[in-house]
């Protein structure tokens, strides 16, 4: 096989940062399997032409295994001639484990099945959630599938299906958890796997968990169903903790980083270097949290916030997920049902209602968040909230009314 010269790639190894151009050069170079030498050489090669060129050479096409409609990003390349052993290049998204974590025999045998069928390049994770096992040909597809499948793993989405869910690292690792992240990501996933590997919807669907305000994973922004943990009671404050906290860092470090910062000014610092909390006022920012994990904690009456379609830019631009329910507890096994539920009716809802390649928060734009809630089953709620108001001058005609018919229906179903 010709070594192909790459002076431009040779450029972005240049610098203080690591570079892709490295590891995929170690792979040429050092990888004891002539196979991936002989891929990735020709890979650089057709990179350092499409630099030269300043095109793009690979097109798509129709690659699957058996039974799956999806999970497989196809490349073909429109210069195999010149740059044979890379001529296909298929991609395979793998769903990672709730809340990605592993042990090192997982990775390892991830990682020699596709040295015996692929590249050799593998990225955790892509923008979707899934784990990247990039360049195989159309064979080595099927077979790396069968592999995988045989001790565990399974393909993500790709198209217009239910996408590869996510969740933060959770309970295990962080004090702010408010909710069982891990089981909500299975108990969606689960249940949506059909929709996940077939895809038959007007485009993508995401779901994403956050087990706190903090939102790691940006649902809020990148999920059609985002899943926010938090709470519904006062925050837990440790009034030792917090002496202990401005006894070390100072009373105007606590002023300047804690009080004076939060946005709705519900917080206190007495002379006893107490701390009082206008939780009435607490929007959940979580900033005070952060900066005293010791002295202040999640409420005690924990649940999730659902908020719905949230996307990056399409066709109406970025939107932010609109919250549906404001809260709702998840204990028991009909908890975790009903949330199932509601994601089959706006699932069912969008399939009937949505455009050809429009996202669910697109559609909800086009007709209307009345009509939304109305389809799906939902009361309007006044906790409902797109976006915080900008203006303190807004026309309260007829909120006193409407206020009365919300309460009314509250009193019916506490009743009931």
């Amino acid at each position: 096989m010709p070594k192909y010269e790459t002076p431009m790639l040779d450029e972005l190894e240049n610098g203080p940062w690591p570079s892709f151009i490295s590891g995929i050069k170690r792979l040429r170079d050092e990888h004891p399997e002539k196979r991936i030498n002989e891929v990735c050489g020709s890979l650089l090669g057709q990179l350092e032409h499409s630099y030269e060129t300043r095109k793009g050479y690979w097109k798509g096409g129709t690659v699957s295994v058996f039974g799956y409609g999806g999970g497989i990003i196809p490349r073909f390349s429109e210069v195999g001639d010149a740059f044979p052993e890379s001529k296909e290049f298929h991609t395979l998204r793998v769903q990672p484990p709730a809340g990605n974590y592993y042990s090192t025999d997982m990775l390892r045998q991830l990682a020699d099945s596709w040295e015996k069928y692929g590249s050799g390049l593998i990225t955790f994770h892509g923008q979707t959630g899934n784990i990247m096992f990039i360049g195989t040909d159309t064979d080595g597809t099927q077979h790396f599938f069968d592999e995988i499948n045989e001790y565990g793993w399974d393909l993500g989405g790709a198209g217009p299906c239910v996408r590869t869910g996510m969740s933060c690292v959770g309970a295990a690792r962080c004090e702010q958890s408010c909710c069982n992240e891990h089981a909500i990501h299975r108990h969606l996933l689960n249940n949506f796997t059909d929709d996940v590997h077939r895809p038959a919807l007007p485009y993508k669907f995401k779901f994403k968990v956050s087990g706190c305000p903090n939102d790691c994973q940006n649902a809020i922004e990148r999920s059609d169903f985002a899943i926010i943990g938090t709470w519904r009671d006062d925050m837990v404050i440790n009034q030792d903790e917090v002496k202990a906290f401005v006894e070390k860092k100072g009373r105007d470090y606590v002023i300047d980083n804690v009080t004076s910062r939060c946005p709705t000014n519900c917080m206190t610092l007495n002379e006893d270097n107490t701390l009082d909390v206008d939780n009435s006022n607490c929007v959940r920012c979580m900033h005070c949290l952060n900066v005293m994990p010791k002295a202040l904690s999640p409420g005690n009456d924990r649940g999730v916030t659902i908020l719905i379609g949230g996307k990056r830019t399409l066709k109406i631009g970025d939107l932010m997920g609109t919250v549906v329910i404001p809260f709702k507890k998840l204990e028991t096994v009909e908890d975790y049902e009903s949330l199932v539920e509601l994601a089959e009716e706006i699932i069912d809802f969008w399939a009937e209602n949505g455009l050809e390649h429009e996202r669910c928060g697109e559609m909800i734009e086009r007709i209307g968040l009345v009509n939304f809630l109305e389809g799906i089953g939902v009361d309007v709620d006044p906790h409902m909230i797109n976006n915080p108001r900008q203006c303190s001058y807004v026309r309260t005609d007829g909120w006193d009314e409407e206020a009365e018919k919300w309460f009314a229906r509250k009193a019916e179903e506490a009743a009931g």
